[in-house]
């Protein structure tokens, strides 16, 4: 089996609790950044883009979103208060990828789409492939129009994921995966 085939097999999700430091190196920012970018973009639109959190980042981050759910729940449990304005300081690196997709006279706008996807897809084997543990998310902060706002996320884009990247000690529990013959059909 070659190298590509062990890391793809051996991928796994570990959830931002179970990550620590220390953050990827700039240079393998750098380097996860580039090869996320490598996938198909028909027409070379580059219809998504890249928002880093890291340092106090995070923090700023969580605490519009601490903000923004006080205001929105009024009243709630300061503990679940306290976990929006954690979200993003338990991985040492949060990238968000955002997608730009947007109509175009020759390239449909789901293929625009689907690059984002990919580039979230390439950037999880990449932090794998470097010895870090990642996982895609978006959760209610991906949507809320309030919270894109003030993250600098315009009317016209979308969050793709957040994908949250750090050590993870331990082995990461796979999760049921789908029976090749029932989600195949022959044509």
């Amino acid at each position: 089996m070659n190298d590509t085939i062990a890391l793809l097999r051996a991928r796994r999700s570990a959830p931002p609790a179970a990550m620590s430091g220390p953050s990827p190196t700039p240079e393998e920012i750098q380097t996860l950044l580039s090869l996320a970018s490598r996938v198909p973009d028909h027409g070379k639109l580059a219809p998504w883009r890249f928002i880093l959190f890291e340092g106090d980042g995070r923090a700023r981050a969580g605490a519009i979103f601490a903000d923004i759910y006080s205001r929105a729940h009024p009243g709630e449990d300061e503990a679940r208060v306290m976990a929006e304005n954690n979200r993003f300081t338990l991985a040492p690196l949060v990238v968000g990828v955002i997608s730009r997709a947007a109509p175009h006279q020759k390239i449909p706008e789901w293929e625009q789409v689907l690059s984002a996807g990919a580039v979230c897809m390439n950037l999880l084997v990449a932090a794998n492939a470097l010895g870090y543990a990642a996982v895609w998310l978006t959760e209610w902060v991906a949507y809320d129009r309030g919270v894109l706002a003030r993250l600098g996320v315009a009317e016209h884009e979308r969050v793709a994921g957040f994908i949250h990247i750090g050590r993870a000690d331990g082995p990461r529990e796979d999760r049921v995966r789908p029976r090749i013959t029932d989600i195949v059909t022959q044509f």
